[in-house]
């Protein structure tokens, strides 16, 4: 955890990533009852601050305590520095949940249950992709095509995609984008 702990603080100090908020983000807030919401591995809260300032009590959850120590102190954010490899979430908690940039296949799951009833999820990372892309290289933090859609297949469908897409340092990827309701039983 200490290596990559390191790795991520030395990461956001030499490339300073983007500062506005996911698009995604702001065009399906309001799918989402204002309430809880969780922004899993928040980066420097550059959508933990977007969240916030739209009325959610907002846990912003990263292993980087350089990128926690940028995210603004405000009354309804919690910083939580953790492992997201030993880190489970809270079942029954949020109204919204947003993933960006980030793959834990062991969060599907738990996405699912840490969801209220009718709660929003807000998911983007990068997908496998061949040629000219910059993608991550290491294939367990890269979907398979597809593979998002189906993770969250028992959840209302909002939008979904795959596509080409630039990163946070302006590199050619291809993502996957998915807004997802939980049913309300």
């Amino acid at each position: 955890m200490l290596e990559d702990k390191e790795r991520w603080n030395r990461r956001y100090k030499e490339k300073p990533f983007r500062n506005y908020v996911e698009p995604i983000i702001a065009k399906y807030i309001d799918e989402a009852d204002v309430g809880y919401a969780l922004d899993i591995a928040c980066g420097q809260g550059r959508n933990t601050h977007f969240l916030a300032e739209n009325g959610f009590e907002v846990d912003a959850v990263d292993l980087s305590d350089y990128a926690l120590s940028c995210v603004k102190d405000m009354e309804n954010v919690h910083k939580i520095e953790v492992d997201l490899d030993e880190y489970d979430l809270e079942k029954n908690r949020y109204n919204l949940i947003v993933n960006m940039n980030y793959l834990n296949r062991k969060f599907y799951h738990q996405i699912k249950e840490a969801l209220k009833p009718n709660g929003v999820l807000i998911f983007e990372t990068f997908i496998i992709a061949h040629g000219d892309f910059d993608n991550p290289s290491n294939p367990e933090y890269l979907l398979r095509k597809n593979e998002l859609l189906h993770a969250f297949i028992g959840m209302d469908i909002i939008y979904y995609e795959e596509r080409d897409d630039v990163n946070l340092r302006d590199e050619k990827t291809r993502v996957a984008s998915l807004v997802a309701r939980k049913r309300a039983c």
